[in-house]
């Protein structure tokens, strides 16, 4: 494909690694000094020049692009460069990262011809909010066909090696110290494991809360750390939900900002000088989620950290930095995609997924679902299909309301659902089949 990445950023930089690989790819930015960065490690053809500006374009005249993407931190520039790309280059679908949710409401992106806005700062708030129902739970995707999710669960009450899998719970990856593997049906589940569950919420929410016992059953009482944009996001969500929201930020000027946005329906609290006296005197420890949302991670660590010494339950970090992922995982801390690592993925997810085949990633894209739903009238209705040769991963097709694996030939019906789960490497043979019939 022939791909423009209007922004040379972190999202930018992140995307033009991975899309460079494979296909054509030309990042504009003024930064010269970021575009000769790129330039260095990446295959890619910089172009300096102000996204907001028609002359940039025209020097690309002419040109054809199967995708535009504006990832800048500035909404109109996004936006503009979406509107006015069109007058020199014939683009077939344009991607663009917003901050102001407020667009999703206007129906500008119709009107721009979009095939995707993404908003980073609501889908880490989602991502948090997703803990509410599941309060166990490390992290939670729903899925609308079929009806399910995917949830991971640190199995902290297990004595010993433990078969988990029962009908309707699928094991479909286990995170062992710093490995991550797709496992096989009989695969046991040792003490500290990480464990991706595929199935409905009702019965994954029970088995969670017997894998950890610690977990609140409840989530009401809830502490972020971060009074910025992010922080302020998650505040309003949850407050939404009737919980119960403190506050906390080293600025007295945001924690002032924060309580404006808000009504005053959260407490506020300025710890320049430190939180640890916070902590004993406004009871912050005996909350049932910390969220640390700053955007430093290791600032995001040791809150976490501070929490749970202080008798917190739960303890959640705004990841912002792959690096880090690792070591929020190996100390029991629940990671969340902060919005720039939630844009970046988002972005690569829609590319990656057709018309037919969704494709996800979890375990911080260790791990790749794809989904395919057998539409009525479809081609693959009434097909013959059969799993690949030397399978690495897992498939399993849900059916009216059963969730079962695809082991051999099996006929296809309208509103059948095929799921697959494999580690990332593998995932383009599995895309493959998944798009072959």
């Amino acid at each position: 494909m022939e791909i423009i990445i209007a922004g040379a950023g972190k999202v930018g930089f992140n995307l033009a690694r991975t899309l460079s690989i494979g296909h054509n790819v030309t990042v504009i930015d003024r930064n010269m000094e970021a575009l000769n960065r790129l330039q260095e490690t990446l295959d890619i053809l910089p172009l300096c020049g102000d996204i907001e500006d028609p002359e940039t374009y025209r020097r690309m005249a002419g040109r054809k692009a199967d995708l535009f993407i504006a990832v800048t931190d500035l909404d109109e520039a996004n936006l503009v460069s979406s509107l006015i790309v069109d007058d020199e280059v014939r683009v077939g679908r344009k991607i663009i990262r917003l901050r102001n949710e407020m667009f999703a409401r206007s129906g500008v992106g119709d009107k721009l011809g979009l095939d995707t806005a993404v908003f980073p700062l609501k889908l880490t708030a989602d991502t948090v909010l997703s803990l509410l129902d599941l309060p166990a739970a490390n992290n939670v995707k729903h899925f609308a066909q079929p009806p399910l999710s995917l949830i991971s669960v640190r199995a902290v009450s297990l004595e010993g090696p433990t078969r988990l899998e029962e009908e309707g719970q699928i094991v479909v990856g286990i995170e062992r110290g710093k490995r991550f593997f797709v496992p096989c049906a009989d695969e046991a589940v040792e003490p500290g494991d990480l464990v991706y569950f595929f199935g409905k919420s009702e019965p994954l929410g029970r088995l969670s809360q017997k894998l950890d016992t610690q977990a609140p059953r409840h989530i009401g009482r809830c502490v972020i750390f971060g009074a910025g944009e992010l922080g302020v996001t998650i505040a309003s969500r949850l407050l939404a939900e009737g919980r119960e929201v403190k506050l906390v930020d080293k600025d007295p000027n945001r924690c002032e900002r924060a309580d404006e946005r808000l009504g005053g329906r959260a407490m506020t609290f300025s710890c320049k000088y430190g939180t640890a006296e916070l902590f004993e005197e406004e009871g912050l420890g005996e909350a049932d989620m910390v969220v640390a949302a700053t955007d430093n991670d290791e600032y995001n660590i040791i809150k976490c950290l501070e929490a749970r010494e202080h008798g917190a339950r739960k303890v959640v970090a705004v990841n912002n930095e792959m690096e880090y992922y690792n070591l929020m995982h190996a100390l029991g801390i629940v990671v969340v995609r902060g919005p720039k690592m939630s844009a970046y993925h988002a972005i690569l997810e829609r590319i990656n997924s057709g018309r037919v085949t969704v494709e996800r990633k979890y375990c911080g894209g260790r791990g790749t679902v794809f989904v395919r739903t057998i539409h009525e009238g479809s081609k693959a209705e009434g097909k013959k299909i059969k799993p690949p040769r030397r399978l690495e991963g897992r498939l399993f097709l849900a059916r009216r309301d059963a969730l079962t694996p695809l082991e051999g030939p099996t006929q296809l019906e309208a509103q059948d659902t095929l799921i697959g789960f494999c580690e990332t490497e593998s995932a383009p043979k599995m895309k493959v089949w998944f798009y072959e019939f």
